[in-house]
């Protein structure tokens, strides 16, 4: 993943944690590791059901406990 378009993933996240950015599509929740130079990404329901995910076993577990830790700090609708 280039850098500019991690920029563009960080400026549309609304929340960032860790390196993972969280991004609301629909009723849904995309997550995106900015760490890594390819795309590994995440979307959960937002009470943090996995739907598909390109991330390997590990690397969702990690993601999903930010998700669960943090959730609050989005809009209040999700949290």
């Amino acid at each position: 993943m280039t850098e500019a378009k991690k920029r563009t993933i960080a400026d549309a996240a609304e929340m960032i944690v860790g390196g993972y950015a969280f991004l609301r599509k629909d009723d849904n929740i995309t997550i995106v590791n900015l760490n890594r130079d390819d795309e590994h990404v995440m979307v959960i329901t937002k009470d943090g059901k996995m739907l598909e995910s390109s991330m390997d076993p590990i690397e969702q577990v990690i993601a999903l406990k930010k998700w669960k830790e943090n959730a609050q700090f989005m809009e209040d609708e999700i949290a």
